[in-house]
């Protein structure tokens, strides 16, 4: 068996100058690391702001015992003016599911704003309720765990569900 620079030259090809495409190769190598490296996160708000990041649990986290409290801090849950939230509610169903309530038949108006409409699950879900307890300022904040079932009320846009609006048992 030959090698390759034998097999090159028996078939009368000449060998090429690399001299000349290493400053590219090294060029090209350090333009992959700095893509590579590149912070390109969402802001903060965009991430904040999204029902799957603030309110979709699944499948449950195995903290059961401060739940709630763990989950807050995990997810920087607050109010705008960095207070604790007096009442917050994780979904533990699948995202899919979650999405196919924009296409519910059951368009309600909004529990909590009577000029919005909502569409209503049309089975209940598997919720925690996170009722403060303790705390009014971030991140010293203690909650109350209840688990319950219930349908949720969310608006939607053309990609699917925007906020959660409420639930009822």
């Amino acid at each position: 068996m030959l090698s390759a620079r034998a097999r090159a030259k028996r078939a009368g090809v000449k060998a090429r100058n690399v001299k000349g495409i290493l400053p590219l190769m090294v060029l090209m190598v350090m333009v992959f690391l700095l893509l590579l490296f590149w912070e390109n996160e969402l802001p903060e708000d965009v991430v904040l702001t999204s029902i799957e990041h603030l309110h979709v649990d699944y499948p449950q986290n195995a903290v059961p015992l401060r739940y709630c409290n763990n989950m807050i801090i995990q997810r920087v849950i607050r109010e705008p003016d960095h207070t604790c939230r007096k009442v917050h509610v994780f979904i533990h169903e699948r995202p899919q599911k979650i999405n196919r309530i924009c296409t519910s038949s059951k368009k309600v108006m909004c529990p909590n704003d009577s000029d919005i409409f909502c569409f209503q699950s049309e089975t209940k879900f598997r919720m925690t309720v996170c009722q403060l307890i303790d705390g009014t300022k971030y991140p010293a904040c203690r909650y109350q765990i209840s688990p319950i079932e219930g349908f949720v009320f969310v608006t939607c846009d053309d990609l699917g569900p925007v906020n959660l609006q409420g639930y009822v048992e």
